[in-house]
């Protein structure tokens, strides 16, 4: 039961995020804005629920399966791809290096703040 409730309280917050681009015209995806509403529920909250660890963790363990249809439409779409593969690929490898920049940076700079505060 509390699964259902972590699983229905995520997709408010999407639909959240959705109606609230929607309605303010927001240039951002409806499912971001949903994110960075859940961002400032738990820091409000200070704790993440345990059934939100569980229901996301599950969920992060079977991603794959949610990139099943992108991957069917991407291949529906394979004439086009064909003409287009240029911009296709240098998007595939600058966001690949730009995503692997920013994440040894957050890296980086968090063991820096991990050890200054001195915890190990």
């Amino acid at each position: 039961m509390p699964f259902l409730i972590a699983f229905a309280a995520l997709l408010a917050f999407q639909l959240a995020g959705e109606l609230l681009v929607h309605f303010f015209a927001i240039p951002l995806p409806g499912p971001l804005a949903g994110m960075l509403l859940l961002l400032m529920a738990l820091i409000i909250r200070k704790r993440v629920p345990a059934a939100l660890v569980t229901t996301s963790s599950w969920l992060v363990s079977h991603l794959m399966l949610l990139f099943i249809p992108a991957i069917a439409g991407v291949m529906l779409s394979f004439g086009q791809l064909k003409k287009e593969w240029l911009p296709f690929v240098a998007a595939g490898i600058f966001g690949t290096l730009i995503t692997q920049m920013a994440t040894a940076f957050c890296l980086s700079w968090l063991l820096k703040r991990r050890r200054t505060n001195g915890t190990s």
